[in-house]
């Protein structure tokens, strides 16, 4: 018999493999109804039957993350990365937390590898962009945040950390003009720009 049809104790009728599956669709339910908690509670028991439950690991990591457990969330999105190494979407939530947490190093890496498995991941391109201005790496951070506005250009997430860096970098005449790009469709952060950097969007050319 394999592991997967192992009879859960107590239900001699009820195979692991069956009890899971609808461990699962209840868990669904309770998410459905905004019912995070117990939700929780329910992937818990199916981690208790199936230790490498992709979607349990995964969603009590999100948990743990939007609560604030940083630790625990890293803890799950590490775990999710040895079940399910091949996807990119794994390595970049262990990256996200790790870049939480002020790992910059480890989340550069963790970023790295989920782009190598999918260049077109833009988040990923963000949160690189992010690990590597922590690191003083600004070049390189500048590449990284123009690959996510060529992925997504009317993203304004990455057009103001490109200004951001420019100053950083003593570069005024080039952050003026990604201010000024960036006011062609989100004025409102082009003006937070102005009055973070000193620079303004009407200084003559």
């Amino acid at each position: 018999m394999s592991v997967g049809l192992i009879p859960v104790p107590g239900t001699p009728n009820v195979t692991r493999r069956s009890a899971v599956f609808w461990l699962r669709y209840k868990a669904k339910a309770f998410l459905v109804l905004g019912l995070r908690k117990q939700a929780g509670l329910v992937f818990r028991e199916i981690l208790a039957l199936a230790p490498n439950d992709v979607l349990a690991i995964n969603s009590l990591g999100y948990e743990a993350l939007q609560n604030g457990r940083m630790q625990e969330a890293l803890e799950f999105f590490e775990k999710l990365v040895q079940v399910n190494p091949q996807n990119s979407n794994a390595h970049f939530n262990l990256a996200f937390v790790l870049e939480a947490l002020g790992r910059s190093e480890d989340a550069e890496r963790a970023f790295r590898t989920a782009l190598r498995m999918d260049e077109k991941l833009d988040r990923a391109w963000y949160g690189l962009g992010l690990a590597l201005v922590r690191q003083r790496r600004f070049e390189e951070a500048l590449e990284a945040f123009k690959r996510n506005t060529q992925l997504q250009s009317m993203s304004p997430y990455a057009w103001y950390q490109m200004a951001r860096v420019h100053m950083e970098m003593n570069q005024p005449d080039e952050a003026l003009a990604v201010m000024r790009h960036l006011n062609g469709f989100e004025p409102k952060v082009a003006a937070q720009l102005e009055r973070e950097t000193g620079l303004k969007l009407n200084a003559p050319m």
